[in-house]
This record gives C-alpha cells, structure tokens and sequence, in this order.
C-alpha cells in the first residue's frame, strides 16, 4: 500500500503519483512516483508490470503539484520518479525515467 493521489486532466486522462517508503529501514527517504496514464487502474498497472507489484492507491492524500504534473507529461515514457524531498529546500532532486531504475538484459 503507498500514500499518494491522482488528478484527472481536461482530456480525460489521469496522473498517479505514489509515495512508497524505502526498503531500507534506516533511510530517511522514499521514492515518488509519476504516472500518466488512461485512468486510474492502468497507471497501477504500469507499475505493478515492472515489479512494484503491492502498489495499490486508497484516496487522494497526496495528488500531484502542477509541477510534477508539468513534468510527467512532457517526459515521454510518461513514467518518473525521484527520491522523496527532504525539508531541504536546497537539495532538489531532479526526476529520473522509470529506465534508470530498470535492469538492463
């Protein structure tokens, strides 16, 4: 189960971010996810076919900001991530393709 939300776009399309915590138990940090896609349900299906299979999205707790919106949908396998931000506001992370997760064959 994650933390995060969704937002819907005038074209009927949605975008999902999902907060999900670090496996290590004493990083600080998660990982957010950004996800374009048809609805809902297709955009936890994009995540769950690349590993992340007990992704599930239960309200709409943490929708995405305009800007993670902006970025999502400019980026063009529509998949992103970065580390969760920290209180930092001079440690910004950019965001990463779903591909620099990835292992490679």
């Amino acid at each position: 189960m994650a933390a995060g939300g969704f937002c819907k776009l005038p074209n009927g399309t949605v975008v999902v971010a999902l907060n999900l915590p670090s496996p290590a138990a004493d990083a600080p940090a998660g990982v957010r996810f950004l996800v374009h896609a048809q609805n809902r349900a297709r955009a936890l299906t994009r995540l769950r076919n690349l590993g992340l299979r007990a992704v599930y999205l239960r309200g709409n707790a943490a929708p995405p900001s305009p800007d993670e919106v902006t970025a999502v949908l400019h980026h063009p396998d529509g998949l992103i991530w970065r580390t969760t931000p920290t209180p930092d506001p001079l440690t910004v992370e950019l965001w990463h393709p779903i591909k620099a997760l990835l292992p490679r064959p």
